[in-house]
Order: structure tokens, then sequence, then C-alpha cells
């Protein structure tokens, strides 16, 4: 069979001739990033053929220099030589993302809506018990004993008792004997449907720690959030955000959908979203001293393809008409049977979903905002990402939608874009000279763009008009600005940001944004802002009518308003009216982890949105051709 190397790992595996490399790679324990899911249209899972030939058919995705230069898509490319030596170019363990402690959040939330101290009521809950200890011909098991004694202290009846916690009972009993007259232990329980469920038993000595802390979940498309909750007083102790590793299997949700197709890619994207949260809540854990099987509260947000993917539910008629996911409202499941490194009997409390794409991440996200406490006035709730989510209402209505911003936020579909990491374009000066600046992310080399690099870059030079309201370049001919290169054709001419360094490795010599990477970005732009005003158009309400306008995200959070304005992807209302809530979603979850108040606001606020479907809505196409321009066809919005 074939013999595959793959550098700079030296990891090699032998496959059969017509394996894809992509399939080769997982075999051998290396991946590449496949943003479009392996369906062969990004040109991002570029590797490079260093010696031996693989089959592929272009079909117009890489130039003729790419390709001369032995580039392939490592999700196109298969194996027909006997031995093949293949580069791989990045991997998504070497970046280093602009992840900022998520516990300052708290402070972005008024503090109305945070669970106070006489909230605190916890999805799992202790409590210490004294059993009698057995005596000839008393006709009690031990099993009964403990239910007898949960019985008296909870005034409940038929609890239920998982059966690892059956199987240790014995020796917990015997060990928390004192005299021989009675044990005492710690149980830790939790209420499903109506009745008791245990989660764990200790003896009383060892249950000191138990139930003192909990951990909110934030899954994001992009990234994962963690938050470690002291549930003393409810500080968070530690915080942490990395990529959620599923990126490698596609960059949106309808990338990942496509990808699960298969059974094995579906356990492969559970797998790496548990092994994901798995290593933020171990590294936590450590981090504080703390033993993660002693944690039994978590409660996680995320949008419904997420929720689907960590449960390992088939996600694929979510983006089929009727567009049905498999649920909204999650029971309580183990983390055991989840994946999740906490107690194996603990529950996972995941906030509801509404719509196939309108998810727990944005009603999670509303428990931080004016739409939580039932206010009048009426707020709009934008959660800017791949996954564009939208809420409009006050106390009277809530109506929720979303739209498929798709990933350029992020980077994606766009020539030189990438995720905010180090060497990332953040933001981009241009002066009256027409000179460019540009600001990286850790103030290293540049290396490509991302998300507010590009809104401040296209905003610049629509300031500076050196494009046009379609985001065409007004001057073609100034080699100052335009390459007409071998990366470039005429008819997609591209603005030269940064020179590149001469690095044998390197796809393209220049860092660039070409018109097509505009249109792309105005595209997204364009799905978020046709969103917003055609839910406003539908109650008959203008932008003037808001009162608040909340924005959630990473990327909302380091959005420029002007920047955003120029170019037409907000409303065009003062700055006061603008609240920045960074990671709403987790925060949500921070609230849900303390309080079953907030929990059951959460549940109110899923069962009170009314889902408006995009696709189904006839104006909806109309306002988004309006949006495609910068700002907007109607300029007299953003007067």
């Amino acid at each position: 069979m074939p013999t595959i190397k793959f550098m700079p790992s030296q990891k090699i595996v032998e496959v059969p001739k017509g394996t894809s490399l992509f399939e080769a790679g997982k075999q051998a324990g290396v991946s590449v990033s496949t943003p479009c899911g392996c369906k062969g249209i990004c040109g991002k899972c570029l590797v490079k053929i260093v010696s031996g030939q693989v089959d592929f058919e272009n079909e117009g995705l890489l130039s003729q220099k790419l390709l001369s230069q032995g580039y392939v898509p490592v999700c196109k490319a298969v194996v027909s030589d006997s031995a093949l030596e293949v580069l791989i170019l990045s991997d998504l363990s070497g970046e280093k993302g602009k992840f900022d402690d998520s516990s300052d959040d708290l402070l972005l939330v008024s503090s109305e809506l945070l669970p106070e101290n006489k909230d605190f009521d916890f999805i799992c809950k202790s409590v210490n018990l004294e059993i009698s200890a057995p005596s000839y011909g008393d006709g009690l098991s031990d099993y009964d004993r403990l239910v007898s004694s949960l019985q008296k202290n909870l005034n409940i009846t038929n609890p239920e008792i998982p059966l690892d916690l059956l199987q240790k009972l014995p020796n917990i009993l015997r060990e928390s004997e004192k005299n021989n007259t009675k044990s005492n232990i710690t149980a830790v329980y939790y209420n499903k449907s109506a009745k008791i469920v245990l989660a764990d038993i200790v003896s009383e000595s060892n249950g000191e720690d138990l139930n003192r802390f909990g951990i909110a979940v934030d899954i994001g498309t992009t990234t994962v959030a963690i938050q470690l909750v002291n549930l003393e007083n409810g500080s968070i102790i530690y915080s942490k955000t990395a990529y959620n590793e599923q990126i490698k299997c596609g960059l949106d949700v309808i990338s990942r959908i496509n990808y699960a197709r298969k059974p094995e890619h579906l356990a492969e994207l559970k797998d790496k979203i548990t092994s994901t949260i798995n290593a933020l809540i171990i590294e936590s854990a450590k981090k504080q001293d703390i033993d993660p099987l002693k944690i039994f509260n978590i409660a996680i947000s995320a949008n419904t393809t997420m929720v689907h993917l960590l449960l390992g539910i088939v996600p694929e008629y979510i983006r089929l008409d009727p567009y049905t996911p498999a649920v909204y409202s999650v029971e309580l499941y183990t983390a055991g049977s989840i994946g999740l490194s906490i107690c194996p009997n603990a529950p996972v409390y995941i906030a509801p979903s509404v719509g196939s794409y309108v998810g727990a991440d944005i009603t999670a996200g509303a428990l931080c905002t004016s739409l939580a406490c039932e206010d009048e006035d009426i707020c709009l709730f934008i959660d800017i990402g791949t996954n564009g989510e939208i809420l409009l209402g006050n106390n009277e209505f809530l109506l929720g939608c979303a739209c498929s911003a798709g990933p350029a936020f992020e980077g994606g579909g766009i020539t030189h874009g990438m995720r905010a990491s180090n060497g990332a374009i953040e933001r981009v000066e241009i002066d009256e000279s027409k000179n460019i600046k540009c600001f990286t992310i850790g103030n290293s080399a540049p290396v490509g763009i991302c998300g507010s690099g590009i809104i401040s870059l296209i905003a610049a030079l629509f300031r500076y008009n050196i494009i046009d309201a379609a985001g065409k370049f007004t001057n073609t001919d100034s080699d100052n600005y335009v390459s007409t290169n071998n990366s470039h054709s005429s008819k997609n001419p591209a603005l030269i940001l940064t020179k590149r360094g001469n690095n044998s490795n390197d796809i393209s010599e220049d860092i660039t944004l070409s018109e097509s990477d505009i249109d792309n970005f105005l595209r997204a732009k364009a799905a978020i802002f046709s969103a917003i005003s055609l839910m406003l158009n539908n109650i008959g309400l203008e932008f003037a009518d808001l009162s608040r306008v909340y924005v959630s995200g990473g990327f909302g959070r380091y959005l420029n308003l002007d920047d955003a304005k120029t170019i037409g992807l907000i409303p065009p209302l003062d700055h006061d009216k603008f609240t920045f809530l960074g990671n709403s979603s987790l925060m949500g979850s921070y609230m849900t982890v303390l309080s079953q108040k907030h929990r059951d606001k959460i549940t109110q606020l899923a069962q009170r949105i009314t889902y408006l479907d995009l696709s189904t809505e006839p104006k909806y196409m109309d306002e988004y051709m309006a949006a495609l321009f910068i700002p907007h066809t109607n300029s007299s919005l953003f007067m």
C-alpha cells in the first residue's frame, strides 16, 4: 500500500490507493482545518505535495501558480502514488487566539439582572444523612436504609439511585459508621421530572468540598468558553476560552452539518467538542486545585446545531425543509452519558433553543438584557457571528430570527482572512496621502486579516473614496494600491496591505484584500442588517423606535461603532443607545448554573419568542439586496 509521510510532524501512515489525503491525515493523527466541511469549495485546506503524486481535479479552484508549486486541497486530493511526502502548512493548535478573561463580562451586565445570594438555587444540592446501622432481624438492606433516610430528610418517595452508587453504598456506610449505631454520609441529588435522582454519595467527612463549584459553558461555532464558579458566593474564580476543535471539520454550522452526514464523522464532531470542553474543565480545576469529579453543577448554552453535535444527534434535518431539529428543550442527561469530565452522574443543564438557527446561545444571552426584566422599552439584541442571531421586543412581544452571515466575520471566505489570533491585522488606518498602516494582534508580523480589521479597512477605503458604494476600487491603475499579478486577475483587483516574507512555504507574496473579498464581506453585513430591517418592518417600527441595542459576542465586543455604521452593519443610532455585552451566552450560562429563578426565566423567554423564518419571508431578499451596498442603497438611513 502507498506510504504517506506528513511533515513537519514526521508521522507516517499506509493507506490504499484512492484514499483521500484528508482521511489519510486523520489515520496518521494529523489534521488540517477544512472550513467548508470537505466540500472542496473554499480552497483553505491547502497542503504541499513535496514528493509523489496525487489525483486532483482542479475545476478552477486553484490558480496555475499554486498548482505548479505543488499545492492541493487536502479534502479533494486522492492518494495515487506508492510514496508521498506531504507538508501540512497550518494547524489550529498553532494559533493563539485573542482570548480575554471573560470574568470581567460580569461588569458589562446590569447588576439588577445578575443572581443575588438569595437567588442561589443550584441544579444539584447536597444533604447530610444519618443512617441507622444494620441489626439482626430488621429485614432492611443498605438500599432500604438509604431510601428511608432520603425520604425522611427530603420528604420524597422513590428516589432514583444509579447503579454505580448502589455498588459503592455498602462500603460507604461501613466506613462511616460510628460506634456501630449509625452512619453519617453526604448525598448529592437533583430533581428530574419531579423525581429525586442521586448524583453521588460520600462519607460525611469527605463531603466538605462537595457542591462548592460549578461550571458555565458557552459552545460557540468558533470558540468554546468556560467559567469555574465558586457556588458559595457566586464569584468566577477561573475562566478560559479555546478554539472549538470542530473548526477543522468546517467553519460554519452548515459545513459541519454536511460533514456530519457520515456516522463516523458525526462521532468525530461529538468527540471534538467534548474533548475541547473537557480540556478546559481539567485545566480550570487543576489551576484551582479542585477534583473535577467533585463538580456537580454545569450549565451549557449553544446554538441548535452545536447542541445536536454535543449530544451526537444527527443534525441533517436542521438545514432541510421544513427545518426541524431533533430537540429544542433538552432534558437533564448525565455528564457521563455525554462524555464530560465532571462527576459522571451529575446532570447537565442545556439552555433551550427556539428554532433551527435561533439557539440556546441567544436565549441565554437574553438574560443579560432588559428583555429579562420585562421592560416596556423596545430593545434589539444582536449576536454577530457566523450565524447571526437577533431578538427584538419588550415586555409585550418578542421576535427572533437568524441569518446565515457565513464565516466572513471570522475571516472565512476572505483570501487572506483568518481568525483573531497573533499576527492578524485587527485595525487599519489610512492617512490623507492614502498610505495604509496596519495594526496586528500581539504586534506580530502580519499574516492575515481578521473580521475587525476587515471592517476597519473597508470603512477607511470608503471614507477616502478608494472604493465606491458597491465595494469596487475607484482607481485600478494605481500600482501603490491595486495588484493585478498572478494572484488576482484584472477582473478581481486586490489592494496590497502588506508584503509577505520570502518564506518558501508562503502561498502568496502579499497580504491583499480583493474586490471579491469585499463582496463576500458585504454579503455578510447585508445578512445582518437586512434581518434587522425586516424584523422592524414586520411590526411597523423604525430604527428611531429602539431604546437600546445590545451587541453580543467576542467579535461584537471589539466592534468600532463608527466603522460598523460607515459600512452599514448596525443601525444608525447614537452611540449611547449601544451596549456591548461581551460573551452574553456564557454569562447566561453563569446565571443558570447559580439560580433556578434564572433557569425558569430562560425557559419563559424561549417560550415567548416568535420565530421568524427569513427563508419564507418574501421581502427579505429585497432588504438583503438593498443592504449589499455601502452603507445602503437608501443612504438617508445613515445620515
